[in-house]
């Protein structure tokens, strides 16, 4: 290398690093393509958050590997210093919490509490969990509860986003839209700061997916560094910074999915990023303009029009049943009735259709009875008359002959007749079009964006709305950064319009010192326990029976076993991803199949199978 080219990458670099130096005490955080922007101070406050930690389903026994320095006892006290390292197994035995160690036991009673001390510099320091490669970073308490061993992590806010953000984004996001997940996250988990319970967030959906700190998220932990104690206030107070995966081409109004409250930062407007994101879920249907049989029409729907048109069959002597009805030829689809006004969730589904029915008639039964005086004539057999005959002197050893199956009679149909006349029919889109199409996103919320297209051959009805809709989508969040170059203010500020932003003073959070002459030496592995298994699935397929696993869901997913075959049935259990399944037969309702386990039957779609 030449020393002029040395020289003058010395100084570029240095220049470099001058520029990332803070220009003032107002915490600058830099966008891309936008100016430094100096935030107020918020006031300081405790940045401690208690996370359930319900994910993990650890029954009566939890692994734990400490990969930091911990001590063990009540909450305020270390009876037990563990070195890095440590290996510990706890079982839940009559309703005390056992732990075992290096040949040794002790009972801890029915909590016990790990509590976290300063470590080495660079080096990790927190807890691994049943075998997980992830670190959970903070101190650990758990709880014998009903049965089964609960844990609470208390964690600084900053780590826990480091769990949460990968999670709730991806790290292959544009680093704006990461930003502004990371602030987000932040405003919520603090806002859901409450001493008078006995934690503060789960660690799933049902607040924000937390699952520990992985490494190779590098964009993501840039995300974080770069907006640290950044948080929305309204009015003073910490927001609720709500959001959601797609909000379908409209952000939603928190009383249009909750309930009233101080929600003024909040408004309802069209969002064209989320619209133009072509990674924002969309569910379709496609309705036929014109059919020659009945199952050019999808069972669903074909059930749902029979269910409105019933008397009106029955009036004209038809079948009223799926198979029995062909939708000739579809005029016009359209949906209408907003849910509030101005809203595009609407809530009427209008169809104008001409079709053909036909009659049926059930064939006669495979067993006649035919009354001749005191007599009961069967096609397979004879019944005796009340005029019983003297019994024997003596008994004739009788054998009871298998009873032979009756297959079931196929019934008779007429040949299909048009009506004259289209009908027009207005049916409640939630929840009977989003049951008779599959078109659910969010299982019982009822909000989806439900839109119609008319093409050429076929209406196409759309469902989109990934979430509650409320707040920041993320894959509007995506578009505007990757597409129009949009800071993570920007998105911010389209989403909580109503929002003001402000830092948290941080400091050091220094942890306890260790006291190194207590540790405790570092003892064997102890013997891991298996994760639950998969239900099992034994005994041969006969024939036109197959074997499937449970495939087509996220990892973290589950699938409904139904107890009918649509998505009104009730829901009988839950299966996880590569559950095995005995796929019995497929269902006449297009799309479903009957499956059994071991432990249970009932009707699954068959899309989210694949065999084995």
């Amino acid at each position: 290398m030449r020393k002029e080219g040395w020289f003058r990458r010395v100084c570029f670099i240095l220049a470099a690093f001058l520029c990332l130096l803070p220009l003032s005490t107002g915490r600058p955080l830099n966008g891309a393509g936008a100016e430094a922007a100096n935030f107020p101070e918020a006031q300081a406050r405790s940045q401690t958050v208690r996370v359930s930690l319900t994910r993990l389903s650890t029954g009566d026994r939890l692994d734990i590997t400490l990969d930091g320095i911990y001590s063990l006892g009540n909450r305020d006290e270390n009876s037990m210093i563990f070195e890095r390292g440590s290996e510990l197994a706890i079982l839940l035995q009559n309703g005390s919490l056992i732990v075992h160690y290096k040949g040794m036991s002790f009972n801890s009673g029915s909590s016990l509490y790990l509590t976290r001390y300063q470590a080495e510099d660079g080096r990790e320091n927190g807890v691994r969990l049943t075998g997980e490669a992830a670190l959970y970073e903070g101190d650990l308490l758990l709880n014998a509860n009903d049965g089964l061993i609960r844990m609470v992590l208390s964690i600084h806010v900053e780590d826990y986003l480091y769990g949460v953000v990968p999670y709730e984004m991806s790290d292959d996001f544009p680093l704006e839209a990461l930003k502004a997940q990371a602030v987000t996250a932040r405003t919520y988990a603090l806002r859901k700061q409450n001493a008078a319970n006995a934690f503060d967030l789960v660690d799933t959906a049902s607040d924000q997916v937390y699952r520990g700190r992985l490494s190779g998220h590098d964009r993501t932990s840039q995300a974080i560094r770069e907006t640290k104690g950044l948080c929305g206030f309204y009015r003073g107070e910490l927001a609720e910074c709500f959001y959601s995966a797609s909000n379908g081409g409209q952000t939603e109004l928190v009383e249009n999915v909750w309930s009233p409250g101080n929600y003024g930062y909040y408004t309802m407007v069209d969002d064209p990023y989320d619209l133009e994101n072509p990674q924002s879920l969309v569910k379709t249907f496609h309705i036929p303009k014109k059919s020659s049989v009945p199952e050019d029409m999808g069972y669903g729907l074909r059930a749902l029009l029979v269910k409105e048109l019933e008397s009106e069959l029955a009036g004209m002597g038809y079948d009223p049943a799926p198979e029995s009805l062909r939708v000739d030829e579809v005029l016009m689809v359209a949906a209408g009735t907003p849910a509030v006004i101005s809203s595009r969730v609407m809530k009427m589904l209008t169809i104008q259709f001409k079709y053909s029915g036909r009659t049926r008639q059930d064939a006669p039964s495979a067993v006649q009875l035919v009354n001749t005086d005191d007599e009961e004539v069967s096609l397979y057999g004879i019944t005796p008359s009340p005029h019983t005959p003297a019994p024997l002197a003596f008994e004739l050893e009788t054998v009871t002959p298998p009873p032979t199956p009756i297959p079931t009679p196929k019934p008779i149909y007429g040949e299909f007749e048009r009506v004259d006349n289209a009908v027009t029919l207005h049916i409640p889109i939630f929840p009977a079009v989003m049951n008779a199409m599959a078109l659910s996103l969010n299982g019982n919320m009822n909000n989806e964006i439900i839109t119609v297209a008319e093409g050429k051959s076929s209406f196409r009805v759309e469902s989109r709305r990934y979430g509650h809709g409320v707040g920041m989508s993320q894959r509007g969040a995506e578009w505007m950064a990757e597409e129009y170059a949009m800071s993570y203010l920007d998105i911010l500020r389209f989403y909580y319009p109503g929002l003001e932003w402000m830092v948290f003073p941080q400091g050091d959070h220094p942890l306890p010192v260790l006291d190194t002459e207590r540790m405790a030496t570092l003892g064997p592995r102890p013997t891991p326990t298996p994760r639950p298994t998969l239900m099992p699935v034994t005994g041969e397929a006969k024939a036109g029976e197959w074997y499937a696993i449970v495939w087509d869901i996220a990892d973290d997913s589950s699938l409904n076993l139904r107890a009918a075959p649509d998505m009104s049935g009730d829901i009988i259990l839950r299966l996880s991803k590569n559950q095995r399944l005995l796929v019995q037969e497929r269902c006449v309702e297009e799309g479903w199949v009957k499956v059994r386990t071991d432990v249970a039957e009932g009707y699954v779609m068959e899309r989210f199978l694949k065999p084995d």
